[in-house]
């Protein structure tokens, strides 16, 4: 290995040290039902969000709000001292991405079939802190 990939490599880590983040695989909902609700969230802080996540009506935002706390778990896991209210969370990225298809045949009129798929999706949500710092 190159000394600048692993130069590189010892950046990611250093990144994924300083992100939080929740990952969803394999959820049996469409990508794009899903993609509905992430973009209700995307951008959002984290209260305003669970309450958007948690008073609607859809199957995906159940999923997307035990997501959310999640990520909200990995934060509070690396930053045991801080508090939730005083490092003003957001959602800053959130990604569905289509994940494997189950494909299964229904029956179609004079001796033919049709081919079902029944899709899921891959969810990644990130979460970033505001910097107090600026004045």
């Amino acid at each position: 290995m190159g000394v600048r990939k692993r130069e590189k490599a010892e950046q990611m880590k250093e990144a994924k040290k300083t992100q939080y983040f929740a990952k969803l695989n394999n959820c049996p909902t469409s990508p794009r039902k899903m993609r509905l609700m992430a973009d209700l969230v995307r951008g959002e802080k984290i209260d305003k969000a669970l309450n958007l996540l948690k008073f609607s009506s859809k199957e995906a935002s159940r999923r997307l709000e035990k997501l959310l706390l999640s990520a909200i778990a990995n934060w509070q896991a690396k930053n045991e001292d801080a508090s939730i209210e005083d490092a003003d969370l957001f959602v800053k990225e959130i990604r569905v991405d289509g994940g494997t298809m189950l494909k299964r045949l229904r029956p179609a009129p004079q001796g033919r079939a049709h081919r079902i798929r029944k899709r899921s999706n891959h969810v990644t949500l990130v979460l970033g802190a505001n910097d107090n710092t600026q004045s």
